[in-house]
Protein backbone atom coordinates (compact mmCIF):
# COMPACT_ATOMS: atom_id res chain seq x y z
CA UNK A 1 0.00 0.00 0.00
CA UNK A 2 2.25 2.80 -1.19
CA UNK A 3 -0.67 5.22 -0.85
CA UNK A 4 -0.70 5.05 2.95
CA UNK A 5 0.15 8.34 4.55
CA UNK A 6 -1.17 10.37 1.60
CA UNK A 7 -4.87 9.49 1.79
CA UNK A 8 -7.62 9.83 4.39
CA UNK A 9 -8.47 7.10 6.87
CA UNK A 10 -11.73 6.30 5.08
CA UNK A 11 -9.92 5.98 1.76
CA UNK A 12 -7.26 3.76 3.34
CA UNK A 13 -9.77 1.37 4.89
CA UNK A 14 -11.71 1.24 1.63
CA UNK A 15 -8.51 0.57 -0.32
CA UNK A 16 -7.74 -2.42 1.89
CA UNK A 17 -11.36 -3.55 1.70
CA UNK A 18 -12.31 -3.37 5.38
CA UNK A 19 -14.68 -0.41 5.20
CA UNK A 20 -18.33 -1.30 5.89
CA UNK A 21 -20.51 -0.88 2.80
CA UNK A 22 -24.24 -0.20 3.19
CA UNK A 23 -26.86 -2.01 1.16
CA UNK A 24 -29.99 0.00 1.75
CA UNK A 25 -32.87 1.34 -0.29
CA UNK A 26 -36.00 3.01 1.05
CA UNK A 27 -37.15 1.21 4.17
CA UNK A 28 -34.94 -1.82 3.51
CA UNK A 29 -31.88 -1.92 5.72
CA UNK A 30 -29.49 -4.72 4.86
CA UNK A 31 -26.44 -5.79 6.75
CA UNK A 32 -23.18 -3.97 6.19
CA UNK A 33 -20.50 -5.96 4.41
CA UNK A 34 -16.90 -5.46 3.42
CA UNK A 35 -16.16 -5.68 -0.26
CA UNK A 36 -13.63 -4.68 -2.85
CA UNK A 37 -10.19 -3.51 -1.96
CA UNK A 38 -6.97 -5.46 -2.23
CA UNK A 39 -7.66 -9.06 -1.29
CA UNK A 40 -4.02 -10.07 -0.80
CA UNK A 41 -3.36 -7.16 1.57
CA UNK A 42 -6.53 -7.93 3.52
CA UNK A 43 -5.47 -11.58 3.87
CA UNK A 44 -2.04 -10.62 5.21
CA UNK A 45 -3.55 -8.11 7.63
CA UNK A 46 -6.05 -10.72 8.84
CA UNK A 47 -3.22 -13.07 9.80
CA UNK A 48 -1.28 -10.21 11.40
CA UNK A 49 -4.33 -9.26 13.44
CA UNK A 50 -4.79 -12.84 14.64
CA UNK A 51 -1.35 -12.51 16.21
CA UNK A 52 -1.88 -8.92 17.39
CA UNK A 53 -5.06 -9.67 19.35
CA UNK A 54 -3.06 -12.17 21.39
CA UNK A 55 0.01 -10.03 22.07
CA UNK A 56 -0.73 -6.32 21.55
CA UNK A 57 -2.61 -4.80 24.52
CA UNK A 58 -4.31 -2.10 22.39
CA UNK A 59 -5.83 -4.51 19.88
CA UNK A 60 -6.52 -7.16 22.51
CA UNK A 61 -8.58 -4.71 24.58
CA UNK A 62 -10.47 -3.46 21.51
CA UNK A 63 -11.20 -7.04 20.39
CA UNK A 64 -12.44 -8.03 23.86
CA UNK A 65 -14.64 -4.93 24.02
CA UNK A 66 -16.26 -5.84 20.69
CA UNK A 67 -16.85 -9.43 21.76
CA UNK A 68 -18.42 -8.22 25.01
CA UNK A 69 -20.74 -6.02 22.94
CA UNK A 70 -22.00 -9.13 21.15
CA UNK A 71 -20.16 -8.83 17.85
CA UNK A 72 -19.19 -11.97 15.95
CA UNK A 73 -15.53 -12.93 16.11
CA UNK A 74 -14.84 -12.32 12.41
CA UNK A 75 -16.59 -8.95 12.56
CA UNK A 76 -14.46 -8.01 15.57
CA UNK A 77 -11.27 -9.04 13.75
CA UNK A 78 -12.18 -7.00 10.66
CA UNK A 79 -12.95 -4.01 12.89
CA UNK A 80 -9.53 -4.37 14.52
CA UNK A 81 -7.91 -4.55 11.07
CA UNK A 82 -9.64 -1.29 10.15
CA UNK A 83 -8.33 0.26 13.37
CA UNK A 84 -4.81 -0.93 12.51
CA UNK A 85 -5.00 0.52 8.98
CA UNK A 86 -6.16 3.88 10.37
CA UNK A 87 -3.32 3.87 12.93
CA UNK A 88 -0.72 2.93 10.29
CA UNK A 89 -2.00 5.63 7.94
CA UNK A 90 -1.74 8.31 10.62
CA UNK A 91 1.71 7.08 11.70
CA UNK A 92 3.02 7.34 8.14
CA UNK A 93 1.33 10.71 7.60
CA UNK A 94 2.80 12.20 10.79
CA UNK A 95 6.14 10.38 10.60
CA UNK A 96 5.95 8.94 14.12
CA UNK A 97 6.84 5.52 15.52
CA UNK A 98 4.48 3.18 17.39
CA UNK A 99 4.34 3.84 21.11
CA UNK A 100 2.53 1.40 23.34
CA UNK A 101 0.30 3.13 25.88
CA UNK A 102 1.82 3.30 29.34
CA UNK A 103 -0.38 1.82 32.03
Amino acid sequence: LPELGYISSKQASSLVGVAPMNRESGRYQGMRKIQGGRHQVRTVLFMAMMSAIQTNPVFKAHYQKLLAAGKAKKVAIITCIRKMVVILNSMLRDGVMWEAPKV
